[in-house]
């Protein structure tokens, strides 16, 4: 089965139900098996940097959900390196508590003593005693809304050297942009480009991830755009690699203020402002 990672644990897909109890495949499975495989593809250069400086990892995973992409980073990049002098700590940071006692419970059983799982948002993370005060990596994989931005915002808090995120669902972008859509219509052309409600939602969501870029780079990241998978298995399909590199801040600073004022958007400047 070509989808699964030489020592990928069958135990643990199994449990997770990418697998069947007789080691099988269905159509949904594969397709989610291959997006999480696909992005430990972009992460495995990422950790190898990581732990070539350090010999510990802390990475953060914002609403984990079940967990699928702690479990597998765990299983393929960390378990049993403490035997090589190594140690990795994942985190995964989720509101339902039945998900959490469920991921505790899998961790337990596969052995797996590196990986915490804690009932919180992240505005309570960021304040937790039981996260370290700085992560290495955090990770937030279709997010929805505003969570991507949380997200963000504790990557930044904790100085994370790697944000990797997945946005979904953004609305809070198109919200505003609906709102002044009439006392702006009469004015600049470029409110054509979401003059229609379809448009609206669509230009939301792209200029949310342009925002949120710009505000990674006033922090000094290095960003890249990349697909997460194909259009045939996601529509969600836009993956963002913040690199921390101490890169100059002011341009694109200046950027992210300038495009908030072009499109009427600065009431959203408390969550797109750069507080470096």
């Amino acid at each position: 089965m070509h989808e699964i990672k030489p020592g990928q644990s069958i135990e643990l897909l199994k449990e997770l139900h990418i697998l069947t109890r007789d080691g099988k495949m269905n159509q949904d499975s594969r397709r989610k098996l291959k997006q999480v495989n696909h992005l430990t593809q972009f992460l495995a250069p990422l950790l190898r940097e990581i732990q070539h400086q350090q010999t510990d990892v802390h990475l953060v995973d914002h609403g984990a959900g079940k967990s699928y992409l702690g479990f597998i980073l765990y299983d393929l990049f960390f378990k049993g390196q403490e035997d090589g002098g190594k140690t990795a700590q994942v985190y995964g940071i989720e509101t339902r508590d039945e998900l959490v006692q469920k991921s505790r419970e899998l961790a337990r059983r596969l052995g797996f003593s590196g990986m915490t799982f804690l009932n919180l948002s992240v505005a309570q993370s960021i304040l937790s005693p039981d996260l370290p005060d700085r992560v290495d990596m955090v990770t937030a994989l279709h997010a929805c809304d505003t969570a991507t931005d949380d997200a963000i915002e504790f990557g930044l808090a904790k100085g994370a050297q790697f944000i990797v995120l997945a946005p979904c669902c953004q609305a809070e972008v198109a919200s505003v942009l609906r709102k002044n859509k009439g006392k702006r219509l009469g004015g600049d052309v470029l409110t054509e480009i979401w003059r229609h409600p379809l448009h609206t939602r669509e230009f939301g969501s792209h200029i949310t991830n342009v925002l949120r870029c710009l505000q990674l780079e006033a922090h000094g990241y290095q960003v890249n755009v990349t697909e997460l998978v194909g259009w045939e298995h996601s529509m969600k399909n836009e993956l963002i690699i913040a690199s921390f590199r101490d890169l100059p801040r002011r341009r694109p600073a200046q950027r992210l203020q300038e495009l908030l004022h072009l499109l009427g958007l600065e009431e959203l400047e408390r969550i797109f402002g750069c507080r470096c």
